[in-house]
């Protein structure tokens, strides 16, 4: 007897996805889309953004957003609401980081900017989307895309690694308080998932991150401080015990089983999807 569900593992619910129109995001957003979910995926690339939901426009659709504007966030959040009536996941994906170099380099508009998208746009995120969940009284998920930067920092990108760290902390402490953001600005950690993890639990409200490896997703040089060529590639490779980059549906996977009830009684951690980088 076969005791496993044949079901879409999505089926009936309703996702909000940052930075969908390209990389990362749009492989989350897609996946989601084949596994029964409805997806209202934002991005401030309109005409990636249209692309992506133009390839399953039954179940998802396109919202132009800036994740560091709170305004748009409101707007984001009513338009899930209006056109699909509830909200069950949000996945912050959306995030930016500078070219790798020395941190003595590196400008107040480079770190500003880091800390705008990457900490700032998920802060805005759960101001406006839990209290929503709270409402609506069912539970939910929402998961925070980090990096694994955030678990083994190296030089020349210090600021991106700390503001991804920033993310795992939050959702951390949220699972289980205005205290998580404290901890997050201070400790620079993965503070935001454990943290939201933390005080939303009663909630029946599920928080949880992702830290993927670097990908082929045209970002190889802002990261690396490489030129993309087949050399370093093979170069950075070589340190990855499974031998190859991320790719989106890697990081999709880790997303669906998170916003899946497959991990129902999971909150407040954090799956590395680096290939055994971070070992």
């Amino acid at each position: 007897m076969n005791v496993f569900k044949s079901a879409p593992r999505l089926a009936g619910k309703v996702a909000i996805i940052t930075g969908g129109a390209s990389g990362y995001g749009e492989g989350i957003v897609k996946r989601f889309a084949q596994e029964g979910a409805k997806v209202l995926l934002t991005d401030i690339n309109e005409r990636g953004g249209k692309a992506v939901a133009g390839s399953n426009p039954d179940a998802i659709s396109f919202f132009k957003a800036d994740v560091g504007d709170q305004e748009d966030w409101r707007k984001v959040i009513e338009t899930a609401k209006s056109r699909y009536g509830r909200l069950d996941c949000l996945v912050n994906n959306a995030g930016t980081t500078y070219h790798n170099k020395a941190t003595s380099a590196v400008t107040e508009q480079d770190f500003d900017r880091c800390f705008r998208i990457n900490v700032k746009g998920v802060f805005f995120g759960s101001q406006v989307f839990l209290p929503e969940l709270i409402k609506q009284g069912e539970g939910g998920t929402m998961i925070n895309v980090a990096s694994v930067g955030a678990t083994r920092p190296r030089p020349g990108l210090v600021w991106y690694n700390a503001s991804k760290g920033a993310v795992w902390n939050v959702s951390v402490q949220q699972a289980s308080c205005l205290q998580e953001f404290i901890a997050a600005d201070t400790v620079a950690g993965f503070q935001v998932t454990k943290g939201l993890a933390s005080e939303y639990g009663a909630h029946k409200i599920r928080i949880n991150s992702v830290c993927p490896l670097l990908g082929g997703t045209g970002l190889f040089e802002a990261f690396s401080g490489q030129p993309d060529t087949p050399l370093n590639r093979a170069k950075f490779i070589s340190n990855v015990p499974l031998q190859r980059l991320c790719e989106p549906e890697d990081v999709a996977g880790a997303c669906l089983f998170f916003a899946s009830d497959d991990s129902s009684f999971v909150t407040g951690i954090n799956m590395e999807v680096d290939g055994g980088r971070a070992i």
